[in-house]
């Protein structure tokens, strides 16, 4: 119930983006998105950490992948907004293909049908964020 309350702001900022017209409040929702999409991904990565060194955090992989999608978000932070929405979704997509590798594993591969359900509505919501922006400067 908790993965899938988290996916509001995705879905509040994407509807947001699609109903403001201010190009002040456009670039305000389009970095509250990105900001909330970079925070989850590396949540993501992070997640990879507490199997790991249960594990005896022998195993570079997860501790190595945990850290990515946190340099990841960060580098979409510093991007545009345009480049910033898609890069997050792809940062998402790609915690996910990281996860269904890495989850098995460690035991954990019972999340992944409900992982994929929150990544899909999470990068889709990026990526309709990132057209509402390019619609909302065609219309200016």
């Amino acid at each position: 119930m908790l993965g899938f309350a988290g996916l509001l702001p995705f879905i509040a900022g994407a509807l947001v983006l699609w109903a403001v017209r201010d190009p002040s409040t456009a670039a305000h929702a389009a970095f509250a998105l990105a900001a909330y999409a970079a925070t989850i991904a590396a949540f993501l990565g992070g997640v990879h950490w507490g199997p790991a060194l249960r594990a005896g955090g022998l195993a570079p992989a997860p501790l190595l992948w945990g850290v990515v999608p946190q340099l990841a978000g960060w580098l979409a932070l510093l991007m545009p907004a345009p480049a910033s929405l898609p890069t997050c979704a792809a940062v998402l997509v790609a915690c996910y293909a990281a996860d269904r590798r890495l989850y098995p594993e460690a035991g954990l591969g019972a999340w992944l049908p409900m992982r994929l359900q929150l990544t899909i509505v999470a990068a889709t919501s990026c990526l309709l964020g990132a057209a509402a922006g390019h619609v909302g400067q065609a219309l200016r």
